[in-house]
């Protein structure tokens, strides 16, 4: 079998089709042209509107084998995934794909509809008991496969997933189809991540709670692209955006990392004016920015932008003059939806302009720095986001891969031990993104510098920084807790771990034991 070019094996075929292995960060060279979806039109006074998902589901003529997508624009509150599947089983119609683009543990009893057929093949990002059954082995009819923001993008705009229905969950909406996700009981914050769905899918339905008189403004989702409209009791619920950790850290350790990642970039001469950063959603990389916001006003400059997952420290630094705009592409707490509706230069975009492989420029290209984690880096600075050293597959990718690929210099923040399980891996267990991307991997017993990155390594040694090797930082971690166990894995893949490109970076292998 080949090894492709972070020396992992790819099959050449999966699930009877072709692979294309990972042969590095801008390796492909795109070709052809855009999809297109089918033509139509609507007459005077035709109306939109259904009485609910089961006839807009009979109308657009959903049926057996049919792919249908959705966003995550509410995360761990989405309600709309369960519903469209709880109502296309009861109809009778199976073996379908779901092409979300991520899954969290909301998405639990999905399960049930997996193991009875009705659901049999996904591609997109799973987070939590959808993602370590399929680890396990729970049936797929083929390999998921999994995708940055960017890949799912590029994914459907070329015309590699052809999805035939697409069910946009839209806080607001009129009954001409225009839609966003700003206000409404459910507010959530940009839903454009369903902005590509909508412009290629066959058939598309909004489903709002909150049909509002004509037009409903802003417009994310344009009436253009919109076949149905159909209002609900509930279309999802905005507590559940905050999954993740949205507080400042206050371990120690954690600040110390956060401490080290702001005292790198500010060494390498990139906290300046006019500078553009990402800036993530983790208490580590909360805090890190946090370090930057406070060195940015005490020199008196200001990025020129800033992307997110926003959350209300990103909004404050833009209240604050610290930041010229925001660049959002969905939103991480109530308080970032609130701001997105009062400021002008709180910016929607979507994952094509963030970060599409195929487009004449993305966003994440003009990043001077970016904080990211993982759950382990290894020694080639490979990075994995995906699996956890038990080898099951828990997380999605969201725009890691992009924003490494983009940013001037990318910074993984991440602790030595994690649950008394060292993440300095020789090999990782998954790649997800290739170490030839990756320039400092920061830790709290030092900071690793990409051989690629010699500049880099002048600039934190005079700036008195510890700049020490993963091979040093990894015996260390290993000396206090051991060598962490491997996972045993089987031969049957089940999932693909795409580039942004497309090629495949890695697959996911059925785990059977530990060694």
């Amino acid at each position: 079998m080949p090894r492709n070019a972070v020396g992992r094996e790819i099959p050449g075929e999966v699930g009877g089709r072709p692979v294309r292995p990972f042969q590095g960060a801008f390796a492909t060279v795109p070709e052809g042209r855009k999809a297109a979806p089918p033509l139509k039109t609507l007459r005077p006074g035709e109306g939109k509107v259904l009485p609910s998902l089961e006839e807009a589901i009979r109308r657009v003529g959903l049926s057996d084998g049919m792919t249908i997508s959705f966003h995550h624009a509410f995360r761990d509150g989405d309600l709309l995934v369960l519903r469209v599947v709880e109502t296309c089983a009861r109809l009778g119609i199976k073996d379908l794909r779901l092409f979300p683009t991520a899954l969290f543990p909301c998405h639990e009893p999905l399960i049930r509809y997996i193991e009875e057929g009705v659901v049999t093949r996904i591609e997109g990002s799973m987070n939590g008991p959808v993602g370590a059954f399929v680890s396990r082995g729970g049936k797929l009819r083929e390999p998921a496969v999994l995708r940055s923001h960017g890949g799912r993008w590029r994914a459907i705009e070329c015309g590699e997933v052809h999805i035939d229905v697409a069910f946009i969950a839209a806080p607001t909406a009129d009954p001409y189809g225009n839609a966003n996700g700003m206000w409404g009981p459910s507010a959530c914050g940009p839903i454009s991540f369903a902005v590509a769905d909508s412009w290629y899918a066959d058939h598309v339905v909004v489903v709002t709670d909150n049909l509002v008189p004509y037009p409903a403004l802003p417009i994310e989702i344009e009436q253009g692209y919109v076949d149905h409209v159909v209002t609900v009791d509930r279309v999802g619920d905005p507590g559940g955006i905050a999954t993740g950790t949205l507080r400042i850290t206050r371990s120690p350790t954690q600040l110390r990392i956060a401490k080290l990642a702001a005292d790198a970039v500010i060494a390498a001469g990139l906290v300046r004016e006019g500078m553009g950063f990402q800036a993530g959603a983790g208490g580590i990389s909360l805090a890190a920015t946090d370090f930057i916001a406070k060195e940015m006003a005490r020199r008196g400059v200001r990025a020129a932008f800033a992307i997110g997952g926003v959350t209300m420290y990103l909004a404050d630094m833009l209240k604050e003059g610290l930041v010229g705009a925001i660049l959002d592409g969905q939103a991480f707490d109530a308080r970032a939806v609130e701001f997105l509706r009062e400021h002008p230069r709180h910016q929607i975009i979507t994952p094509g302009f963030y970060a599409d492989y195929n487009s004449r420029g993305c966003a994440t290209y003009m990043l001077d720095f970016a904080f990211l984690g993982g759950t382990e880096v290894d020694l080639d600075f490979n990075v994995n986001v995906n699996t956890h050293s038990d080898g099951q597959l828990l997380h999605g990718i969201g725009g890691h891969q992009d924003v490494a690929a983009g940013a001037k210099v990318t910074v993984i923040t991440i602790p030595t031990i994690r649950g008394r399980i060292p993440t300095i891996r020789e090999s990782v267990t998954t790649v997800t993104t290739p170490g030839e991307v990756v320039d400092l991997i920061v830790t709290e017993r030092g900071i690793a510098v990409n051989p690629r990155r010699p500049d880099l390594a002048e600039d934190l040694r005079r700036a008195g920084l510890p700049v020490r090797s993963l091979e040093e930082m990894r015996a260390e971690a290993e000396r206090l807790v051991g060598v962490a166990k491997k996972p045993v894995f089987g031969d049957e893949i089940v999932a693909l771990i795409q580039w942004r490109d497309g090629t495949v970076i890695d697959v996911v292998r059925k785990v059977v034991g530990w060694e």
